[in-house]
């Protein structure tokens, strides 16, 4: 899967983990369970410790069709083959919850900075680059205008005032066709990802938000009209083997 951009349906998968058990998820995750999953056709974007909570882990998969039997296929072979088999229970032995996934859809054909066709290799330095995901729960899913209007208006002003890209999701219309891993379906969603070079960066941009009179007078209120709960805002830190970083 060596195609710029993003896939069409994407996982945005947030663990709660058992305490102190992140590294060890991370170390296993990393060297045993990227590969397997992107020889049968999924894409492993990018993976992350929550820099605001030691016990979650955040992640980001892909597929390369919208189809959603497709997706449940990938899923199957994977989770059926033989690599799950033999890790499956050191992964799960690290987790409370894996349920917290939501299945997305990019906004637009060109969203920015999925195209890394290559994982960074075995004992790659960490980066130190940070993104922000933030979740905005809809009271209904997003339609052609919020995502004309998102793609016109929101995207290029949050770019501007973080000064640095940022991609948009949307709930995907697509079924869970892999009932074994739960997806949290008839909960629409927003979401938005935007990449910063350090924690520096990240707080300037969220001063130049609180500043920002469009965005605090125009922007944002018109987002929060469609929400049904306050957004839950994510600092991620790339793990080492992440494409995004």
């Amino acid at each position: 899967m060596s195609a710029p951009g993003w896939p069409p349906l994407v996982e945005l998968r947030q663990y709660t983990l058992h305490p102190g058990r992140r590294d060890e998820l991370i170390a296993l995750f990393d060297a045993t369970l990227i590969e397997p999953q992107e020889r049968v056709e999924m894409r492993v974007c990018g993976q992350f410790r929550d820099l605001d909570d030691p016990d979650r882990f955040v992640w980001l998969r892909g597929y390369p069709s919208a189809d959603a039997d497709e997706r449940g296929a990938a899923l199957d072979a994977f989770y059926g083959g033989p690599t799950w088999a033999t890790h499956a229970a050191a992964a799960n032995a690290t987790m409370i919850d894996s349920d917290d996934v939501f299945l997305l859809s990019p906004v637009s054909d060109d969203e920015p900075f999925a195209g890394v066709d290559e994982h960074p290799g075995f004992g790659s330095d960490v980066s130190k680059t940070l993104f922000e995901a933030v979740v905005w729960p809809l009271a209904a899913p997003p339609d052609g205008d919020l995502r004309q209007w998102i793609a016109n208006d929101l995207r290029p002003e949050l770019s501007r005032l973080a000064s640095a890209p940022v991609a948009v999701f949307g709930s995907a219309d697509a079924p869970n066709t892999f009932p074994a891993l739960p997806v949290r379906e008839g909960e629409p969603v927003l979401v938005w990802l935007v990449r910063f070079d350090d924690e520096t960066s990240h707080g300037s941009y969220l001063e130049r938000l609180q500043e920002s009179r469009r965005w605090q007078t125009e922007v944002e209120p018109r987002l929060r009209g469609r929400l049904r709960a306050e957004p839950q805002r994510l600092r991620l830190a790339p793990t080492s083997r992440s494409r995004l970083r």
